[in-house]
């Protein structure tokens, strides 16, 4: 792909719109990662799922997006970033089409499976081309910001809008609805920088290296996935596991002999990178429990149906929003993201333990509300600063492998905590049970319990954020850390943007 160079106005002109159209195209994705969870039932009636095979409408999802993301990301940066964006919208959007006019159980998981796939490509480079568009760390503070708030946002949008999709029109509409909006994405992406040529035509794309990845994340995902039903010790989760592992070994020998590694071991003598990839792990794992478990008790204990639950954890979405748009910028800008790091995580931990207290007869004012204030601000203010770390040690020519492997850290430590905090809090439910305790009091123990194991993650969050990435530089510089490869970005992001 050719690029031609133009004056910078020029480019910094196209960037607001550039901007929107890649938050458009990831929170189309990250909407449909929670949409379909409110209309499970009326799809299992409607094509006549069994009780276990209903959950692969999930899983057929999540297993090539969390397979996919690292090689796409590095694909990005061998063919040009925008090619792949866009390629992974089409994607997207005609499978989108096919989940909307499935007539049978088989054919939503076909197109459930290739939604995963073009989601994990057009998620992969997002990031990247974000960061290469602002090199000023100001500008990136804010710009990752936003795309902090539309991935928060599109969980919460997703479960409000399930829920009224389905009820009004039915669960078709859930996926159709994707469609006009893909379209629209895909034909304005036109508009986004072309960025620099790719170098997989010259130096090839190590393609063993490409299947062994790929495969080793697709069954460390499977894994997780198998362990929510089957518990981590059994024989399938043990196995895609011991596969995981043995692909992995396999995929780290090639990359320390290949010529031209998929995924360059340079990528981790960073040491900011390496623990904001490790943070954030520990801090998901923690945080999507919440996400997930809430729900849980909104519905299961307090009684709320799916607008209702919806609308409850609408706060943590605004509050994550105000904070990632205009205040962790800010504070960023001023302190440096190593310092404002810990104190958000803190407040995480903080509004998990809140949660880990609550009772079988408590109310949302007194029982949920007041976690997620600590939450939002927290999780706001973290993730445009792990977002920064974690890009930091990229180059323009690694930019969209460094995207693929936060976005994947992500998807896998969101599924791992998920599988643990869910297993454990139904092994304790059962537990209570089987001593006599009262349905609401077995469920609600089982979530206190996980919220307080979630809180641990963070709490680990916190020790490798303030040891791994604590302040090296000590100075004023240090409010780079978000930004800090604005010279090396500067000169190779002058690109045009194609018409």
């Amino acid at each position: 792909m050719s690029a031609r160079t133009v004056p910078a106005p020029a480019v910094r002109a196209s960037r607001p719109l550039a901007l929107a159209i890649l938050c458009a195209g990831q929170l189309m994705v990250i909407l449909d990662g929670t949409i379909v969870n409110v209309a499970l039932p009326a799809v299992q009636e409607s094509l006549g799922f069994s009780a276990s095979g209903l959950g692969w409408v999930v899983n057929a999802y999540l297993i090539p997006f969390g397979g996919l993301l690292l090689l796409s990301g590095r694909f990005g940066d061998l063919f040009g970033r925008r090619r792949v964006f866009v390629t992974g919208l089409v994607v997207f959007t005609a499978a989108s089409l096919l989940c909307g006019l499935a007539q049978n159980a088989a054919m939503l998981l076909v197109a459930r499976f290739l939604q995963g796939a073009g989601g994990a490509v057009t998620s992969s480079v997002t990031l990247a081309m974000i960061v290469t568009m602002f090199p000023e760390p100001g500008e990136r503070a804010r710009a990752i910001g936003v795309y902090s708030f539309v991935q928060s946002a599109g969980g919460t949008l997703g479960l409000l809008l399930g829920g009224v999709l389905t009820r009004a029109a039915g669960w078709h509409w859930i996926f159709l609805v994707n469609v006009p909006i893909g379209i629209a994405t895909a034909v304005l992406a036109r508009r986004l920088p072309a960025g620099e040529r790719g170098t997989g035509r010259d130096k090839g794309t190590d393609a063993a290296g490409a299947v062994l990845i790929t495969a080793a994340l697709m069954s460390a995902v499977y894994a997780v996935v198998a362990a929510a039903g089957h518990g981590f010790g059994s024989a399938r989760t043990l196995g895609c596991g011991l596969t995981a592992l043995v692909l992995l070994a396999a995929f780290v020998i090639r990359q320390a002999r290949t010529e031209n590694p998929l995924l360059p071991p340079r990528m981790f003598r960073y040491r900011d990178v390496s623990g904001a990839l490790g943070t954030h792990a520990l801090m998901i794992s923690g945080m999507f429990g919440f996400q997930f478990l809430v729900v849980l008790y909104l519905q299961k204990v307090l009684g709320f149906d799916e607008v209702e639950t919806g609308a409850g954890v609408v706060p943590v979405s605004l509050l994550i929003g105000l904070m990632s748009l205009f205040l962790a910028p800010r504070l960023i800008g001023r302190f440096g993201a190593r310092a404002v790091l810990p104190a958000a995580l803190v407040l995480i931990c903080g509004g998990l333990g809140f949660l880990g207290r609550i009772p079988a007869d408590g109310s949302y004012l007194t029982d949920v509300f007041p976690a997620t204030v600590p939450l939002g601000t927290g999780f706001g203010l973290a993730m445009p600063a792990l977002a920064g770390l974690a890009m930091s040690g990229a180059t323009p020519r690694d930019s969209g492998l460094a995207s693929g492997m936060f976005n994947t850290v992500q998807q896998v430590g969101a599924s791992l905590g998920l599988a643990v905090l869910s297993t454990l809090a139904a092994s304790h439910t059962g537990a209570l049970l089987h001593d006599g305790a009262s349905r609401d009091e077995a469920l609600t123990g089982g979530y206190r319990l996980a919220f307080r194991i979630g809180a641990l993650f963070v709490l680990g969050a916190v020790v490798v954020a303030a040891t791994v990435l604590r302040t090296a530089r000590g100075t004023t510089g240090e409010a780079t850390a978000a930004g800090s490869v604005s010279a090396r970005t500067a000169d190779a992001d002058t690109t045009s943007t194609a018409p």
